[in-house]
């Protein structure tokens, strides 16, 4: 599939998690044939700063220089050595924004970072640079974590909640498990919250999920290995995420689609839960992709 991905965006901090994003970025590229883009931002000083004195303002554009060529260097040294050669590529301004704004121009296929962030409460505040990315790019966003073991893309789990735009999300999961040689698993978690409810209705509804999946596996391309599994959770991220744990999968193929902006900035998408509590990479797919 030599028109899947081919470029791929690694925005780096120089921190371990992003040297972790970098190996499976280069991994993704490897298989998919695709160019590598190496981003990294410095962030800039206030505006209120550049309208001091001249002195001051020349001694600012000094050190952004100095760290710009620090960062570059620092790229250079990665790329020796390495299986996937990449382009570096150094800007200044807003972390987020100057990936998204990258991306853009760049023309990348995909973003791949660790999800590493602030702090819990300043999150509710202002959001990690993972988050920002998440709810503005217009690009397929793979998120990641450090992990022990070797790199491998073996099970991929797609949560499935029967609407139209998860065929979406299953054909991108398709040519990823065909890139891979992956087996595909395709998850309902039914959402019971704080509800209870007799054994036999609990047995109706999973027997009518568990049938309306075999009815989709019937329409799905044969040459992937395709299995399909019902559970039930009190919220379905929380079902997804244990899920892929205690299953051993190796990415989670989730979009952002999903409540409107006001809800999900008091509860948060189905996609961000995931991406916070899953130890597995979770590939997001932004919700302009879901409008087909």
């Amino acid at each position: 599939m030599p028109d899947f991905l081919k470029k791929i965006l690694w925005p780096t901090d120089f921190s371990d998690e992003a040297q972790e994003a970098l190996t499976q970025a280069e991994h993704l590229a490897k298989t998919f044939g695709a160019e590598l883009v190496a981003l990294h931002v410095v962030p800039e000083y206030p505006v209120s700063l550049y309208n001091s004195v001249i002195s001051v303002k020349g001694e600012l554009i000094r050190r952004i220089d100095v760290i710009k060529n620090d960062a570059m260097d620092r790229l250079m040294r990665l790329k020796e050595g390495r299986d996937v050669s990449f382009r570096p590529l150094i800007r200044e301004g807003s972390a987020a924004k100057e990936i998204i704004a990258a991306a853009e121009e760049e023309g990348v296929d995909l973003i791949v970072m660790g999800k590493k962030g602030l702090s819990a409460l300043e999150k509710i505040f202002i959001g990690s640079v993972a988050n920002q990315v998440l709810r503005h790019s217009q690009v397929p966003l793979l998120l990641t974590k450090q992990k022990s073991g070797p790199l491998q893309f073996d099970k991929i789990l797609v949560p499935t909640d029967f609407s139209e735009h998860e065929e979406v999300e299953r054909d991108y999961a398709w040519k990823l498990a065909k890139g891979f040689d992956a087996e595909l698993v395709f998850l309902h978690v039914l959402e019971l919250h704080d509800h209870e409810f007799p054994p036999r209705m609990l047995d109706e509804m999973m027997d009518t999920v568990t049938k309306k999946l075999a009815a989709r596996k019937k329409g799905e391309k044969e040459d992937v290995k395709i299995t399909e599994d019902v559970i039930r959770a009190l919220h379905a991220a929380l079902g997804i995420v244990d899920y892929a744990e205690t299953h051993k999968c190796d990415m989670i193929v989730i979009s952002t689609c999903g409540p409107g902006a006001i809800e999900r900035f008091f509860l948060g998408s189905t996609t961000e839960k995931v991406i916070s509590n899953s130890s597995v990479p979770v590939f997001a797919l932004p919700s302009h992709y879901c409008k087909v």
